[in-house]
């Protein structure tokens, strides 16, 4: 099973982009929630495949240019699901599922950027949802630098990336096998230099 992650796709595309630039050693970006939604699809009775997205995610990307390392810290709000139902969305926050009175958000804290001629490919860290944290290794496909917003007038950086993962490591396998166990993120990321 692919362990890759999304969000931290972010750690290692902000990680090299900042190589590129003549800025300061170490660079904080803060996300933008308006532009950053995890979204995650599954088979559903392998009849089709199914898209909902979070909208509501906030975090730090942590980029050291001369040591060549980066991190990251995402939260998720798990009670701005959006299935397209509201009565689906309101039994996906149950405690059938991700049980959100309890546990309101899902993190990812990554630390580990592996760079492969001198592009980060992969970011290792810890996510964790509905209480349970599970090591997952993320891969990058897709990022970019660009030295100033257009509208913010700042350094800012974006990344798509993408991860597989089980619910049933996260205790959210409610209807699998007919429902499916591999579930597939992907976020779409933006974030301003702070």
């Amino acid at each position: 099973m692919k362990k890759s992650l999304t969000t931290s796709l972010l750690a290692g595309s902000f990680f090299f982009i900042g190589m590129q630039t003549a800025a300061a050693a170490e660079q904080t970006f803060i996300i933008d929630s308006t532009h950053t939604f995890p979204n995650f699809s599954y088979s559903h009775f392998g009849l089709s495949t199914q898209h909902s997205k979070f909208s509501n995610t906030q975090g730090t990307v942590v980029l050291d240019t001369e040591k060549r390392t980066g991190k990251v810290d995402v939260t998720i709000d798990m009670t701005s699901v959006q299935t397209g139902f509201d009565v689906f969305d309101e039994h996906i926050q149950s405690e059938d599922f991700f049980n959100t009175a309890k546990y309101p958000t899902a993190t990812f804290k990554g630390d580990r950027v592996t760079i492969e001629d001198d592009k980060p490919v992969a970011v290792s860290g810890v996510l964790t949802i509905k209480g349970i944290s599970k090591e997952v290794t993320l891969d990058i496909t897709n990022f970019l630098y660009m030295e100033e917003h257009p509208m913010e007038g700042k350094p800012a950086i974006g990344a798509n990336a993408e991860v597989e993962v089980l619910r049933s490591d996260f205790d959210v396998d409610m209807y699998a096998p007919y429902v499916s166990d591999e579930v597939t993120i992907t976020i779409s990321l933006e974030a301003i230099q702070e």
